[in-house]
């Protein structure tokens, strides 16, 4: 039990320096009227071939350098009856 509470510790002790040495990022909350301060686009989803509504991300970067994530959803494009 002592082995396993150890263990535990170190895996604690493990996962917060490891979570010390990731950068912060700013997860933004979607809605109506969201002022979106975009100097740089890291990532976005690619919907092609999807079909409906589905969900996607972005992820850039602020003009202060600070990185953000959006999760939304989207309708895709990618549906065979779509023109």
């Amino acid at each position: 039990m002592k082995l396993f509470m150890f263990g535990f510790a170190a895996l604690l002790v493990t996962g917060s320096v490891f979570a010390a040495d990731a950068p912060n990022v700013i997860h933004d909350k979607v809605g109506f009227f969201v002022h979106l301060d975009v100097a740089k686009v890291l990532s976005s989803t690619d919907t092609y071939g999807q079909c409906g509504i589905v969900p996607a991300r972005l992820d850039y970067l602020d003009h202060q350098n600070r990185e953000h994530v959006m999760d939304y959803q989207v309708q895709a494009i990618g549906c065979p009856s779509d023109n």
